[in-house]
């Protein structure tokens, strides 16, 4: 088939675990990069993040994972994880609503056609690998094929009889997890539980000596059943059930509260909370017909619920203009003794319901010197929105009073809804050291919102009706060419797309074209990827969403911005190094990029506002890069990791950044240690921010969210 080399170490991750024959507990078409398809056939940037670096920084976040992957930029929101934003590429980072996000091959987003931007994103703690895949390869994984894909992959039922797992650990701030996984197989029928659990009590604190923490929790089941001898058909079921409770909000703090008291927050955010409950169900089907081709199915159903309740007006100002200026100056009256101060605040439920559901296949077959794969997706999606406002005043001694109860479905009523049909096909081909990797994506999606208003919360009357579809053809192709042993040199080119939301006035696509080229080496030292990418794009999205501070009678609306020029390069390093009897690893990454608008507007984004062409994309980094070394002997590890991002602004512009709109650049250093107590356990610590350095991780909520400072987590592993 497809020969190796040590051009597959130029990824910089070990992908053994995902490149072995499949079994009736590894389902093939749940990986990128798995199966039978060589690495370094693959044309574009792609990266695995495997078990054992989860486990050297007992990761809970993604955010703290993703820093280690050239091209992909991060935004923090709550120092946690909990709700990440993720971009790639020079795409916005913004609810990662940008990238394609996958759990197992399925669809992650809870409305990844009707609304992206979306609070949900799977728990990074379950998870055994990560697969992330930029450039032209990604025209398989659609719907959004600008940026890149994230696959993220649970643990397979065990072939063993039995084996299990057990994580605990305690940490700052409150912080606690627990992870318990059972799993095993006895003849044709195998099965796999598992409880993750994590929380903390919060870095930041309330003047009333409120929660400012979070806690969550994934169950998950799988069922697995050979439903022949032979092993040719398999049906596997897997069942998700979470929630989480968080007491977070978007009421940011004063630039010069960020200078005195960072991690304080305003009393009246005091009852912000999120409240979020998820259930999946997914059946698998693999028919593996001979050695050399397989046919798979799953069937997904995905709903999710949330509710954030938040401050979003203080004394009748909006976040981003005043409202943080209020809040801090009667939190400073309070402080200063006056007992007749006072403020009104205005909570918004934000309440929503999910739902994903559809129906996938491939075929896949060797044939010769090809790997044929023939795809395809009937997808349906919805978000509905049911909100309502409370205000509330908080006097001098902390105790509130209700001024007034809103009434249910009288703020935001609407339903916004997606049908897809997609489908592919996708050839990889080698002829000697040449392969050439190509294939053509179709998308069909119908988009509709029912929008009943403000003034008939049980939906009675006939909404107001919009309805939009698009369909796009959407190539894609790539080459490598394996020049000696070392070297191989690669080039693609693909077709970007994103559907428009039915919040877009214009019913307008995102397209244009995705370009890199590069090269990666490998001897039995050194590895190496070097990458440039460039990418036009004919119009750009951008969506309206209250963690931009948008005024909420905008929120839902999606703007279009025409012309943007996106550039770069991704560069990294890896050398394994012996020393003195110890093991010396040492790895670095580094991104290089630029993004222009390529035409003037007026814009009610406030992100973007007045743009001229020529302006910088706000809230990206020109340069990222991470650097990991340590030591390593047989039984233990220090593992250190610098990771710095520049300097970014937070609203279209060009020359020097003013400070209001300026996220600073900033460094920070991880440390992990772990020691084997024997082949089963392994007792660990990691601390996060080892400086302790005080950052402004955004401004993204119209104030100041400030960034996890120091933070320690001391832990056991058991795995039998």
């Amino acid at each position: 088939m497809f020969k190796k080399s040590p051009i597959a170490l130029g990824l910089l991750v070990s992908v053994s675990a995902l490149s072995h024959a499949a079994t009736p507990t590894d389902i093939e078409h749940v990986t990128i990069f798995g199966g039978n398809q060589a690495v370094e056939a693959t044309p574009g940037s792609g990266m695995v993040i495997d078990q054992a670096y989860l486990d050297d920084f007992a990761v809970s976040d993604i955010m703290r994972v993703l820093t280690r992957v050239p091209g992909v930029y991060i935004t923090e929101e709550d120092g946690y994880g909990l709700r990440p934003n993720i971009g790639m590429r020079g795409n916005s980072a913004d609810r990662s609503e940008k990238i394609t996000i996958m759990e197992d091959g399925v669809l992650a987003a809870p409305a990844p056609y009707a609304s992206p931007a979306a609070y949900y994103f799977p728990t990074i703690g379950r998870m055994s690998n990560i697969e992330i895949l930029k450039g032209g390869s990604s025209v398989l994984y659609g719907p959004r094929t600008s940026g890149g894909v994230i696959n993220l992959l649970t643990t397979g039922i065990s072939d063993a009889p039995f084996s299990s797992r057990l994580d605990v650990a305690l940490g700052s701030d409150g912080y606690r997890k627990a992870h318990v996984r059972a799993s095993g197989t006895q003849g044709r029928l195998g099965a796999l539980g598992e409880v993750y659990h994590y929380g903390a009590d919060g870095f930041k604190s309330l003047p009333t000596g409120d929660e400012t923490g979070f806690s969550k929790t994934d169950v998950v089941t799988k069922l697995g059943y050979e439903l022949d001898a032979a092993g040719k058909h398999y049906l596997e079921a897997k069942l998700k059930y979470s929630e989480e409770t968080s007491d977070e909000t978007y009421l940011g703090v004063t630039a010069d509260d960020f200078n005195t008291s960072p991690f304080t927050r305003y009393s009246a955010s005091t009852l912000d909370v999120m409240s979020t409950e998820h259930k999946l169900v997914n059946l698998n089907y693999v028919y593996t017909i001979n050695d050399n081709s397989t046919l798979s199915m799953t069937a997904y159903y995905n709903d999710f619920y949330r509710n954030w309740y938040k401050t979003d007006r203080v004394n009748g100002l909006s976040l981003g203009s005043g409202a943080e200026e209020a809040a801090s100056a009667f939190d400073k009256e309070v402080a200063a003794g006056n007992t007749t101060a006072s403020i009104d605040f205005r909570v918004k439920a934000n309440n929503r319901n999910y739902l994903s559901q559809g129906v996938q296949g491939e075929y896949e077959v060797f044939m010769g010197a090809h790997q044929l794969k023939v795809g395809a997706r009937v997808h349906n999606d919805e978000m509905d929105r049911f909100q309502w406002v409370d205000t509330y005043e908080l006097d001098a001694q902390y105790a509130l009073s209700t001024v007034s109860t809103g009434v249910p479905g009288t703020d935001s009523n609407r339903i916004d809804s997606a049908n897809a049909v997609s489908a592919y096909i996708h050839d990889t081909w080698e002829y000697g050291n040449l392969t050439v990797s190509g294939g053509v994506r179709y998308e069909d999606v119908n988009l509709a919102r029912d929008d009943w208003g403000k003034t008939d919360p049980l939906r009675t009357d006939t909404p107001a009706r919009r309805r939009n579809s698009v369909s796009a053809i959407l190539p894609g192709v790539g080459f490598t060419y394996q020049v000696n042993e070392q070297l191989l040199v690669l080039a693609g080119a693909q077709k970007s797309f994103a559907p428009p939301s039915p919040g877009n006035n214009n019913a307008e696509e995102e397209q244009g074209w995705n370009y890199e080229t590069g090269l990666r080496y490998a001897d039995h030292i050194n590895q190496i990827e070097l990458i440039g990418f460039f990418t036009q794009l004919d119009n750009l999205h951008g969506n309206c969403t209250a963690s931009q501070g948008c005024d909420s009678d905008l929120i839902g609306t999606q703007y279009n911005a025409g012309k943007v020029d996106i550039q770069g390069v991704e560069w990294s390093y890896q050398g394994l190094y012996p020393v003195a009897g110890l093991t010396v690893p040492f790895r670095v990454n580094y991104t290089y990029s630029t993004a222009e608008f390529k035409q003037s507007f007026e814009s009610e984004l406030d992100s973007w506002g007045s743009v001229q062409a020529g302006d910088d994309l706000p809230y990206l980094p020109q340069h990222t890069m991470q650097v990991e070394t340590g030591i390593q002997q047989e039984n233990w590890q220090i593992i250190l990791a610098v990771k710095h991002t520049s300097d970014m602004r937070t609203v279209a512009g060009s020359g020097s950044i003013a400070s209001e709109n300026e996220v600073p650049s900033r460094t920070l250093v991880d440390v992990s240690a772990n020691y084997m107590l024997d082949n089963h356990q392994t007792i660990y610590a990691v601390i996060d921010n080892l400086t302790d350095e005080e950052y402004i991780a955004t401004r993204q909520h119209g104030g100041i969210q400030v960034g996890k400072p120091l933070s320690l987590q001391v832990g056991y592993r058991y795995q039998f």
